[in-house]
């Protein structure tokens, strides 16, 4: 067999599993409405509160009306988009020992859940991106990027932070392998992922000690830098880079775990 063939029939799986992933969050529309008229309910509620902070000062860490507007908007866009909370399947198949026959399938079970994600974002982008970003522009003061190349640079930072989300979320999924029930690893992911993603608040408003630790973390590739590579604020190529980096070490990590809690699988009955 040739080694292009080989490796065709070794990838196939994957693109069909990205197009699976988004007929599938495709399915409940509804469900996608809802969450959209959510996110912008708590989009204004936002604006209304960095608007009164900047009302007081016209410039907060180099966040004007426009800049701290245009970040509201796409926090909440992006919100869906990468996923910080909700995703609990992984650890739900380790539960029930579903995961037996997942790790029996002949694909690699980290990169088939890598692939529905990315559908599932797609679908998010359409969905639940673009449609508050649209209504926060036409609403308020935004800040459009004044280069062409950022809008690439945007589309790529949030591809990246998507799967930088994946693999802290996969981390924390794969803890059922110890802890088998990963409620409260969860929770708690819940309580201060959030914050020190850049989501509630930009990270710049942080005191610089905590900027200084955040730097060192994976969080803000999550919101914080896709926003800020929108905004055009600094050199957008090391935030890129550092993306890049946690997402193939959460990755790589990610699968040594899978690794090490698929030896150690003990599935009732069999």
């Amino acid at each position: 067999m040739r080694p292009s063939v080989a490796w065709g029939n070794v990838l196939a799986p994957y693109p069909q599993l990205v197009r699976a992933g988004f007929r599938c969050y495709a399915t409940y529309r509804q469900a996608a409405l809802a969450g959209l008229v959510t996110n912008v309910v708590f989009g204004l509620l936002r604006a209304a509160v960095l608007t009164a902070v900047l009302a007081e000062r016209p410039v907060v860490a180099g966040y004007d009306v426009a800049a701290a507007i245009t970040y509201v908007w796409l926090g909440q866009g992006l919100l869906n988009v990468v996923l910080l909370w909700g995703d609990t399947e992984l650890s739900r198949r380790v539960r029930t020992g579903d995961v037996v026959v997942d790790l029996g399938r002949p694909w690699d079970l980290q990169a088939a859940m890598l692939a529905t994600d990315l559908g599932r974002a797609g679908f998010a982008v359409l969905a639940r991106l673009l449609p508050p970003v649209a209504f926060g522009a036409l609403s308020f003061p935004f800040r459009w990027p004044e280069q062409p190349a950022t809008w690439a640079l945007f589309g790529a930072s949030t591809l990246l932070a998507v799967v930088v989300s994946f693999g802290i979320r996969f981390l924390l999924n794969a803890s059922a392998f110890w802890l088998l029930d990963v409620r409260g690893v969860i929770g708690m992911w819940g309580v201060v992922g959030g914050v020190v993603s850049g989501l509630v608040v930009p990270l710049a408003w942080f005191p610089q000690w905590a900027q200084a630790v955040l730097a060192w973390t994976p969080f803000p590739a999550l919101f914080q830098t896709p926003i800020t590579v929108f905004i055009e604020r600094g050199d957008p190529f090391p935030l890129l880079g550092s993306q890049l980096f946690w997402a193939g070490t959460l990755l790589a990590v990610g699968r040594a775990v899978l690794h090490r809690g698929s030896r150690r699988l003990v599935v009732q009955g069999g």
